[in-house]
């Protein structure tokens, strides 16, 4: 009698239903934008059941918020990366600049758009959850350059928050206008000024 066959072990398993609607959602509100995408082209891309989706999430605008804390916790990867090899606090305010560069040069369906969490957030209507992780974002951004900037100029306490207000607006600045553009040369642009900036410290 021959014994029981076992299922063969090199499958590839399944990705969590979760991790699988949160990529795709990520593509889809980035390209199409948050009212242009339906939950049926979510869970289609995703390749799941629209029913798990809401096992996971509760409702679309959960997924929206989701997706904006997904999208903070990948600008904080790139930027993290970006500090490990900086040897100096200028070094380590020029950081947060890079990581937005780095994060304009991923691939993107149809190309760069600008930060994804302000296109989110230009749809949202005010009072929408998903407008405070934007801000929460862009607050804890401005933290880090005032981290920074506290090392770099340690007598000077009362520069080091206008000046990173200053480095925050600019780094938005140019933000917007690579989003127009489609590629980094403004956020790059804006580094060079910061680098003037705090070189003549």
């Amino acid at each position: 009698m021959m014994g029981k066959q076992t299922a063969p072990t090199n499958r590839i398993p399944r990705r969590p239903a979760r991790e699988a609607l949160l990529e795709a959602a990520a593509r889809r509100f980035y390209a199409d934008g948050l009212a242009g995408t339906g939950i049926d082209a979510i869970t289609a891309e995703a390749g799941v059941a629209k029913k798990s989706l809401y096992n996971n999430f509760s409702s679309k605008a959960d997924l929206v918020t989701a997706y904006l804390y997904a999208r903070h916790d990948e600008w904080l990867a790139l930027y993290r990366a970006r500090r490990e090899g900086a040897a100096t606090a200028a070094e380590r305010v020029l950081a947060v600049f890079d990581a937005y560069a780095d994060h304009a040069d991923l691939a993107y369906e149809h190309g760069f758009r600008g930060c994804g969490l302000l296109n989110a957030a230009a749809e949202l209507p005010a009072g929408a959850p998903g407008r405070a992780v934007v801000r929460q974002h862009k607050e804890e951004v401005e933290a880090l350059l005032s981290e920074h900037l506290a090392e770099l100029l340690p007598h000077s306490a009362g520069q080091v928050a206008p000046l990173a207000r200053h480095l925050a607006f600019l780094l938005e600045g140019a933000m917007a206008r690579a989003g127009l553009e489609g590629d980094d040369r403004c956020i790059l642009e804006a580094r060079r000024i910061a680098a003037g900036l705090i070189g003549d410290l």
